[in-house]
C-alpha cells in the first residue's frame, strides 16, 4: 500500500505540536496532525494550566469570602456548589476543543484520527488505523500521562485517582488524600481544602517543592499547613482497601529520621489522589524501528535543537522530560518549525530563565536559579541573596493574615540577578515583567533604579535592601 506524503507530520495534538504544526502551515508546509482525542492535549482537555486555573480561581473565591466581614460586607449563608462551576468549566473547556480544532482546519492542517506508531519501513514511516504516512520531517510531541504505583507494588493503588481523574469528579469530596509534593500535589490539596475538603497531603520528605529554592519549598509547606491541610512528612502509602461502605482506607508508614516507623490507617477517604510524577507517552510508538533513543524514563533523548538520534525526526515538550510546561512546549515547536521550514537554521528554545508559576495558596512565581544553584555555578563568594518578608497591604485590615516572601539571588560584582523567588498575593501576575528584566540580564542595580509603584507588594522586589 503506498504511503500518504506529507512535509511534515506531527504526533500529537496537545500544545507542541499544535502550535508546531500551525507555525510550519503558515509558511506553506503541507502538514498533518495525527491525534487520537480532543485537540489541545493535557492542558486545555485534562486539567493542568487552564482547567486547574479555573478551579483555582474558584478556591480564592472562598478565600476572599473569609475576608469580606472585615471589609464590611455581610455574608449570610454562603453555599458552595460544586456541579455549577464543574458544568462551566467542562464547557469551557468544549469551546476550547472546537476552537483548536477550527484553528487546524483553516490552516488547512490534516487531522489524522488515530494512534500513530512507527513501521519498520527503510524510510521513516507512520501508520494510523493500518494507514501509512511518511514526511522527510516527523515531530513526536505525544505528551505525557500522570503516574500510578502498580497493584504489584502498592497493593489497592489503582483505587486512587489521578490529576486526570481529578476533574472528573461530581462532588467535592469530603475527605480527600493527595500523594506527591510536586506542583501538581500542592495546587490540587490547595484548592480542595480551600473549597472544604478534609484535605491530607502524604510526601515523602519534609518539604514540598523540593527542587524549588529553600526559601519557596520551606514557605509553601507552611502556608499548606496555614490553609489547614494535614501534611503528613517522611510518609508513604503501603495499601489500599476499600471498606464495606465504598471508602477507602489508606496504609501509610510514617518514618522521621531518628524515629522508628510508625503504621497509621487513614479512614473515611473518599478520594484519594495520585501526583508523584508523569510518564512519557512513548511506549506505543514503536521508536526501536526507527532507532530513536530514549532514556532510563522512556523520554526521548534530544539535543539543543530538539533533534531525536534519528535524522528527520524531532520531540518537543513532555515526552522528552525537561521542563514539562505548556508555553515551553509551544515556544519550542514554533523555534523548530522556523529552523525546518523558515531559513532560520539557529532557532532554537534557550531554556535558562524560563518563568514559572505554582498556583498554589497563596502562589508562586519563580525564575532562574536557586539559591544553591547559584552557588553551584558562581561559588558561594560570588553569590549575594537579598530578601523580605512582609504581609501585603490587602491583609492590613483582615484577621486572616498570609505572608508573602521573596528572594533575589544575585551572582558576580555587577551583581546581576540571576533568580527570583517570591510567593504571596499577586506573585503569579507579577513575575511575567521582571522575567523580562531577568532574561535581558538586569543587575540589582537595575532593580535599585527602577521607581517603585506605590502601594504594592512588587515594590518591595525594587527596594531590598
Amino acid at each position: 500500500m503506498a504511503a500518504a506524503a506529507y512535509e511534515l507530520l506531527v504526533l500529537g495534538g496537545g500544545s507542541g505540536g499544535l502550535a508546531g504544526a500551525r507555525r510550519a502551515a503558515e509558511m506553506g508546509v503541507r502538514v498533518a496532525l495525527v491525534e487520537p482525542r480532543r485537540l489541545g492535549g493535557t492542558c486545555v482537555s485534562w486539567g493542568c494550566a487552564l482547567c486547574e486555573q479555573v478551579m483555582w480561581n474558584t478556591a480564592m473565591h472562598a478565600e476572599f469570602i473569609h475576608d469580606h466581614p472585615d471589609y464590611g460586607f455581610e455574608i449570610p449563608g454562603v453555599r458552595f456548589n460544586w456541579r455549577t462551576i464543574k458544568e462551566k468549566r467542562d464547557a469551557y473547556v468544549r469551546r476550547l476543543n472546537e476552537i483548536y480544532e477550527n484553528n487546524v482546519t483553516k490552516a488547512r492542517i490534516d487531522i489524522i484520527r488515530g494512534y500513530g506508531k512507527f513501521t519498520s519501513d527503510p524510510e521513516p514511516t507512520i501508520e494510523v488505523n493500518g494507514k501509512k504516512y511518511t514526511a522527510p520531517h516527523i515531530l513526536i510531541a505525544t505528551g505525557g500521562r500522570p503516574s500510578v504505583p502498580p497493584d504489584s507494588e502498592v497493593p489497592g493503588a489503582s483505587l486512587g485517582i489521578t490529576s486526570d481523574g481529578f476533574f472528573d469528579l461530581e462532588e467535592l469530596p469530603r475527605h480527600s488524600v493527595v500523594v506527591g509534593a510536586g506542583y501538581i500535589a500542592v495546587e490540587i490539596a490547595g484548592i480542595l481544602s480551600t473549597l472544604g475538603s478534609k484535605s491530607s497531603l502524604l510526601i515523602r520528605r519534609d518539604k514540598v517543592l523540593r527542587t524549588f529554592d529553600s526559601l519557596i519549598s520551606t514557605n509553601c509547606t507552611q502556608e499548606l499547613e496555614n490553609i489547614g491541610v494535614d501534611v503528613w512528612k517522611h510518609t508513604k502509602v503501603q495499601a489500599v482497601t476499600k471498606s464495606p461502605s465504598g471508602l477507602l482506607e489508606v496504609k501509610v508508614t510514617s518514618s522521621e529520621p531518628g524515629h522508628k516507623p510508625t503504621v497509621k490507617v487513614i479512614q473515611d477517604v473518599d478520594c484519594l489522589l495520585w501526583a508523584i510524577g508523569r510518564e512519557p507517552n512513548t511506549e506505543e510508538l514503536c521508536l526501536e524501528h526507527v532507532g530513536v533513543k530514549v532514556d532510563a524514563q522512556n523520554h526521548v533523548v534530544v539535543d539543543e535543537f530538539q533533534n531525536t538520534t534519528r535524522k528527520g525526526i524531532y520531540a518537543i515538550g513532555d515526552v522528552c522530560g525537561k521542563t514539562l510546561l505548556t508555553p515551553v512546549a509551544i515556544a519550542a515547536g514554533r523555534k523548530l518549525a522556523l529552523r525546518l521550514f523558515g531559513n532560520q537554521q539557529y532557532a532554537r528554545l534557550d531554556y535558562s530563565n524560563i518563568p514559572t508559576v505554582v498556583f498554589s495558596h497563596p502562589p508562586i512565581g519563580t525564575v532562574g536559579l536557586t539559591e544553591d544553584e547559584a552557588i553551584a555555578v558562581h561559588g558561594k563568594d560570588n553569590v549575594k541573596i537579598y530578601s523580605t518578608s512582609f504581609t501585603p497591604m490587602y491583609h492590613a485590615v483582615t484577621q486572616r493574615k498570609v505572608k508573602c516572601v521573596m528572594k533575589l539571588v544575585c551572582a558576580g560584582k555587577e551583581e546581576k540577578v540571576v533568580g527570583l523567588h517570591m510567593q504571596g498575593l499577586g506573585c503569579d501576575e507579577m513575575l511575567q515583567g521582571f522575567a523580562v528584566a531577568i532574561k535581558m540580564g538586569a543587575t540589582k542595580a537595575d532593580f535599585d533604579n527602577t521607581v517603585a509603584i506605590h502601594p504594592t507588594s512588587a515594590e518591595e522586589l525594587v527596594t531590598m535592601r
